[in-house]
């Protein structure tokens, strides 16, 4: 698990957040769902991607029936990895739990049609763990927005 593939900003307001990002610094995007409402955001940067998806909706990702409150120990921020198999999913959280990480979600099938779960670090940082089956890296592992 030796890199960081996503970077996810919760945000209060997607189509502001696009507008500044996209028309205002320049950042080269892809937009899923409408551009006044957008469901995901992902920049096509070098190396580990940021992403940019309404603020209680990730909250909700995390944990649907009991999301965690902004502020309590969730900063609006997550951090990915994402494997190329369901099995390097299960790995990876193999490993976080023998680590000491809090399995929050465990890997299932999801909305998106991937498979993926959370844990927390020992600083109550959240990861999430994801597979998508149309998913593509590149040499260096890292995952390749928009191709």
């Amino acid at each position: 698990m030796n890199r960081l593939n996503l970077i996810t900003l919760g945000v209060k307001n997607m189509a502001e957040s696009l507008k500044f990002y996209r028309d205002g610094l320049g950042f080269e995007v892809y937009v899923y769902g409408s551009e006044t409402d957008p469901d995901v955001i992902f920049f096509n940067n070098a190396g580990t991607k940021i992403s940019l998806f309404q603020v209680d909706q990730l909250a909700k990702d995390i944990n649907e029936e009991n999301p965690p409150a902004l502020g309590q120990g969730f900063s609006g921020i997550t951090l990915a990895y994402n494997g190329k198999s369901k099995e390097e999913v299960d790995e990876v959280f193999a490993l976080a739990k023998k680590a000491g990480g809090k399995i929050v979600k465990n890997p299932e099938k999801v909305f998106w049609g991937g498979y993926s779960g959370y844990f927390q670090d020992p600083n109550g940082f959240y990861w999430e763990v994801a597979y998508g089956e149309n998913w593509k890296f590149d040499e260096n592992g890292m995952l390749i927005i928009g191709e």
